[in-house]
């Protein structure tokens, strides 16, 4: 039975500028677009500004698409009005995010990048020339620059996630320096470095045409990001973005400096995974309570300030008037409160930071190949234990597959306990915290993202058991800690879980450390009343690679099993339902895992043949076989991939050497 391949992440992209609308009584989308020709800057920024609310509405979408909205708004890109380039680039960027991979296509093909990478580099070469006239701004305080810059790189990081004709123009046309120069005002504007940083990631993965532009002077720029000392979560999630960033140009690093450069990058992402999110939430929600309290105590102050004085106004008619509303105390502290939510703004930088390190040590344990971006849930008797017999080396300590760890990265993930602290983050999120979240509406979205962090968390537990040696791990009783651990995790509650991601999660984390435990005989913690509990919860799962896991899970116990006595009822119920899957699952990969299953748990022993006979395997799976081999030519190839025909084929050839063993072995009865 193969082992599960792990999954490598891609970055989401980012989520619409403003306040979700919505349905607002609007102007139809014709008229909207008709004033983005009006003379009035004025009125060609309340019609971006309008369109920009209404394309966070998936449903009106079409309809501005329709009349080629693209090409409507891009010209608006280099308006001489710097807020129409504003609420322009802002619309463009709401229809990026709202309407997906189609969307971005065809705003490339519109020829969205033309007028998005000219106000880029203007952008860049006036971001320190202070020419903004107090004329083109109506408020003394706005950079505008810096506001079109962060809205037209979330746009180009939408394009360039979703389109990779977007990251090539990125690319020839030497957007780097322009995006770098926006990364040096880091220390001023943290939220524009985090829309650079986001954008960084993603034209930077698997883009070799890139990395020539990674010259000394352009990595200097990403060195000194990372070393930045501030401690807010915004610089910890900035921070864990430019390390991302130099694990996608790694090849530029020389070998010399690679191992400094992995222990750098893995001790940014254990300062990341170090914080307790939970405590900080609590921590954070008292601090908006008591900024809030504050605030409320200095408008009553404000007020009552106020009736104080047009009292003496009243009293004294040869005093001057003092507008009201202007009058500023000493000690008066309204203007330096923190901008609204800032607590929030803080917990959902960390949680993204904490899901981002795991997602990158997930890729780190990856294969380079970019087709594995899919689950490919491939298996086969045959080439499993090909792959046990191949893949282990005794001297390295690693399993030598295509999914390695390097000696750099094997060792900076044990001197920065990488290991220690993602066990930590597969646990359940703080109660408290969740309580603080449910009842706080503004709060409630954290919810899932913290629920996101633990299946990441388990994810790449999956990753890391299928790349690492026992030793490193722990050893045989770390491992058994660790199955406790995540059984703990599924029958903790009074129900088995039923959320698909956290089951994908769990049960690939539990697969690929049941497979290390059995590969190295080591006693297994979860009963088998437990794994069918599991597996029974897991096969009705939507989600097609949570049933391949279960299946497999129950074909690695039941191997095991079948070398101790008195286990031939256990294996017997065992293999009633992993052939009963085999019979009615409607994906042909799970049933063919199935079948791969029933393989290993039958394959030998005396408890296993007894079993066999008792539950008529032979004569069930010689019924079947026929019923196999018509679905594989009817549904295969519209079904499956190249690769998952190929270990079905193996899995055909399989079925007729097995059910030809059971035959030998009625012949042969010992």
């Amino acid at each position: 039975m193969g082992k599960s391949r792990a999954r490598r992440f891609r970055r989401a992209p980012p989520a619409p500028s403003g306040p979700e609308q919505g349905d607002p009584e609007e102007e139809p989308a014709a008229e909207l677009l008709e004033k983005l020709q009006h003379p009035s800057a004025e009125v060609r920024e309340y019609a971006c500004a309008s369109i920009s609310k209404l394309l966070q509405q998936k449903h009106v979408i079409p309809a501005f698409l329709q009349r080629d909205v693209v090409r409507c708004l891009g010209p608006m890109l280099l308006d001489h009005s710097l807020a129409v380039r504003e609420t322009a680039a802002g619309a463009l960027r709401n229809l990026s995010a709202c309407g997906g991979f189609e969307v971005c296509d065809d705003m490339v093909t519109k020829d969205v990048m033309t007028p998005l990478v000219a106000l880029l580099k203007e952008c860049s070469t006036g971001l320190d020339a202070n020419q903004i006239s107090p004329k083109k701004c109506r408020e003394m305080n706005k950079n505008y620059i810096e506001d079109i810059a962060n809205e037209a790189i979330n746009l180009l990081w939408n394009v360039c996630e979703c389109n990779s004709t977007a990251v090539s123009i990125f690319t020839k046309e030497g957007c780097l320096e322009a995006v770098l120069h926006y990364m040096k005002k880091f220390s001023t504007n943290v939220d524009l470095a985090i829309s650079v940083a986001n954008c960084l990631q993603a034209v930077t993965e698997d883009n070799p045409d890139l990395l020539s532009s990674f010259n000394a002077s352009a990595q200097q720029v990403l060195e000194t990001v990372m070393l930045c000392p501030e401690t807010t979560m915004k610089h910890v999630l900035l921070r864990t973005l430019i390390a991302g960033t130099i694990w996608n140009i790694k090849d530029t690093i020389p070998p010399g400096s690679l191992g400094s450069m992995v222990n750098a990058i893995l001790k940014i992402f254990s300062e990341s995974l170090a914080i307790d999110a939970g405590e900080t939430i609590i921590r954070m929600n008292e601090a908006e309570k008591n900024r809030l309290k504050l605030a409320a105590e200095a408008e009553t102050e404000e007020n009552m300030s106020d009736v104080i004085d047009n009292c003496a106004v009243s009293e004294d008619d040869d005093m001057e008037e003092i507008p009201k509303g202007k009058v500023r105390r000493e000690h008066d502290i309204s203007d330096l409160l923190p901008s609204d939510k800032w607590e929030l703004k803080e917990v959902t930088a960390l949680l993204m930071a904490q899901q981002t390190a795991l997602e990158i040590i997930v890729n780190m344990c990856c294969s380079e190949d970019p087709s594995d971006d899919e689950w490919e849930e491939l298996s086969s008797s045959d080439e499993s234990d090909l792959f046990m017999e191949n893949s282990y080396n005794e001297g390295s300590g690693l399993l030598m597959s295509p999914l390695c760890l390097s000696d750099e990265v094997h060792s900076a993930f044990l001197n920065n306990l990488i290991p220690k602290k993602i066990l930590e983050k597969t646990a359940f999120p703080n109660s408290v915290a969740l309580d603080i979240c449910m009842h706080n509406p503004s709060w409630k979205p954290l919810i899932k993202k913290l629920n996101t962090v633990q299946c990441r968390a388990l994810t790449c537990l999956h990753s890391i058991l299928l790349v690492s040696d026992v030793d490193c791990l722990g050893g045989a009783s770390a491992l058994q800690s660790l199955a406790q651990h995540l059984s703990q995790l599924v029958f903790s509650k009074t129900e088995l879980p039923e959320d698909a991601d956290f089951l994908e999660a769990i049960t690939s984390a539990l697969r690929a450390l049941l497979q290390t435990m059995a590969s190295k005989n080591i006693s297994q913690c979860m009963t088998p009343e437990q794994l069918l509990a599991l597996c029974e919860a897991g096969i009705h799962s939507s989600n097609a690679s949570v049933r391949v896991n279960v299946v497999s899970i129950l074909g690695i116990s039941g191997s095991v099993l079948a070398k101790l006595q008195d286990t031939a009822e256990t294996l017997k119920m065992i293999g009633k339902f992993l052939l009963e899957v085999a019979m009615k699952e409607s994906s042909l990969v799970v049933a063919g895992e199935a079948l791969d299953a029933l393989f290993d748990v039958f394959a030998d022993g005396k408890e296993a043949e007894k079993a066999a006979v008792q539950m008529k395997l032979l004569p069930a799976l010689k019924e079947f076989q026929p019923v196999f081999k018509l679905r594989m030519r009817k549904e295969g190839k519209e079904q499956c991939s190249t690769d998952q025909l190929c270990v079905l084929d193996n899995v055909k050839m399989n079925l007729r050497r097995f059910i030809a063993y059971q035959e030998t072995l009625g012949k042969n009865p010992t």
